[in-house]
């Protein structure tokens, strides 16, 4: 689940091709030891980064950098690919750096630490802010499924009749080809296994003993991992917003929709206030009038002026984007306007493609595990990676007959848990078919992890990570987690709640624990219009 701050398989010739190209990369590092065939990545942690000025448009006083890791970690001495880094350096005298993940996953920490800097700004008073583009994502050798296969578009979501299923799933084996097609050498290697391994990497090019972390929503599904897997190099970490390590995706699916519906009620209460709603003014037909929209919009789907189509699923993610905070009601109140009475679409887009406006264009994606340059990350990067990243972590993968025999009960299901979210959500249980089993390490080995403490935090009304989900994964990872309960609204508590932003801070900066089970109020500035 990807956090919102701001107001806001591959063809045998073809791996080879890619993996002799990414080997040549490895030149710049320390060599491995001539007929060592162990599995050993010792070499990776004798990196320092670089910073530097980072490319045009990008705030100034933000630096970049990269740092090198291994394609796979079973065999780091073949391929490698390059991270993008970039961090605001601490103001005073610093204790190192405090490592942010902003959640998708495919989101990029790249371009959220550049939009959503002021956020963390009280953090450089100890710390360098430090993000970065995990493997597949943004600038580190980005996935894509090609132009047509945007599993974001009405050309899958948008267009899949649930109904029959045959033609849904074949569908999603032509997507999940597309995929593999278009992504290179290392959407094999994708995944959260695989970026906490990278986090470790990162943490010592950066000159710290220990991570100090900030993980929201899928982020502190990373942070869990890592905590797993280097139990003894965990410094201080917040989780905010935090997912689930247990539940299959069909009960994340329904979770999600069931969430995203009441916010939207909450929205819809809102909107109805004000004349300018652009579902009217009374609240029992609004959500009808929701209703009617999606489905006249996937009937006819509406040309974008990058010459694309917008339907009514297209739009129901851009919803469900915005409703992510209760700031950004104001600009879905709009978005929704010029889209009835001008068919604009534009606001509509930077929602869905998760806050960033997509080039017009694409361009011929590189394989070589090179930083890509931004006008290179594919314009479906954040629901590609989002796809590959969930479908990596997930180890269910039942037969075409168990989906086919399951689909009717699950439409009902997810209906049920929202009329608008319902199908969106289930058409997107449907992405892992035709890719191979993912890994079972974070459903059976993530837990009582016996780290350092570590801050849980939970929102009450967050629409994409339920309070409960928090609960269950303290508890799974054991005493190391403490618990902090936010009384408010919206997904995710740092960028809404003056309350949790302090304790955090308070915990990151100072080392300051609130004891497990306290509480924070909710914020009233969180409020929309407020």
């Amino acid at each position: 689940m990807q956090a919102k701050l701001s107001r806001r398989a591959m063809t045998r010739r073809g791996a080879g091709v890619g993996l002799v190209a990414l080997a040549l990369l490895g030149a710049g590092l320390p060599a491995a030891a001539a007929g060592d065939e162990r599995p050993d990545p010792s070499r990776f942690y004798r990196q320092h980064v670089t910073w530097g000025a980072c490319e045009a448009g990008l705030p100034e006083d933000l630096q970049c950098g990269k740092v090198t890791v291994p394609l796979d970690y079973a065999r780091p001495r073949g391929g490698t690919l390059e991270l993008a880094l970039a961090r605001y350096r601490a103001t005073g005298p610093s204790r190192g750096s405090v490592l942010l993940n902003f959640g998708g996953p495919g989101g990029s920490g790249v371009t959220a630490l550049a939009t959503d800097g002021k956020e963390f700004m009280d953090l450089t008073n100890g710390y360098d802010v430090v993000s970065f583009d995990p493997r597949g994502v943004g600038r580190s050798s980005p996935v894509s499924c090609g132009a047509g296969a945007d599993p974001a578009t009405s050309d899958t979501a948008g267009a899949l009749d649930l109904r029959d299923p045959k033609a849904a799933l074949e569908r999603w084996r032509k997507v999940s080809t597309a995929c593999t097609r278009h992504s290179g050498p290392v959407l094999p290697h994708i995944g959260t296994v695989d970026a906490a391994r990278d986090m470790d990497v990162i943490r010592q090019a950066l000159g710290d003993r220990k991570l100090n972390y900030l993980g929201f929503s899928y982020g502190s599904r990373l942070g869990a991992v890592y905590a797993a897997q280097f139990p003894g190099k965990v410094g201080r970490v917040a989780l905010d917003g935090v997912d689930t390590l247990t539940e299959p995706l069909a009960e994340q699916g329904r979770v999600a929709a069931e969430g995203q519906q009441t916010a939207l009620d909450d929205f819809l209460r809102w909107c109805v206030q004000d004349v300018a709603c652009p579902f009217g003014q009374d609240r029992r037909q609004a959500g009808g009038q929701v209703l009617q929209l999606v489905r006249s919009l996937d009937a006819n789907p509406v040309l974008t002026g990058s010459g694309g189509r917008l339907s009514g699923q297209d739009l129901v993610g851009a919803i469900g984007q915005a409703l992510y905070s209760r700031q950004m009601w104001p600009s879905l109140e709009r978005a929704v306007t010029s889209l009835i009475e001008d068919g604009d679409t534009r606001a509509i887009e930077v929602f869905s493609s998760g806050g960033v406006a997509r080039p017009s264009g694409r361009r011929t994606q590189r394989h070589d595990g090179r930083l890509a340059d931004p006008a290179e990350v594919p314009t479906d990067n954040l629901s590609a990676a989002m796809m590959a990243v969930n479908c990596a972590d997930d180890p269910d993968r039942p037969s075409a007959r168990q989906i086919t025999a399951d689909l009717g009960r699950l439409r009902a299901e997810y209906q049920e848990a929202s009329p608008v979210f319902g199908t969106y959500r289930l058409t997107e249980l449907l992405m892992c078919f035709g890719r191979p089993k993912g890994t079972d390490y974070i459903r059976e080995k993530v837990k009582d992890v016996g780290t350092a403490k570590m801050l849980l935090v939970g929102t009450r009304g967050d629409p994409a990570t339920p309070y409960r989900w928090t609960e269950e994964t303290a508890k799974r990872l054991g005493p190391s987690a403490v618990v902090l309960d936010n009384k408010g609204d919206g997904h995710t508590g740092y960028g809404s709640s003056k309350c949790v932003h302090r304790k955090v801070n308070d915990f990151l900066l100072y080392g300051s624990l609130p004891s497990s089970g306290s509480s924070c109020p909710a914020d009233p500035a969180t409020q929309a219009g407020g």
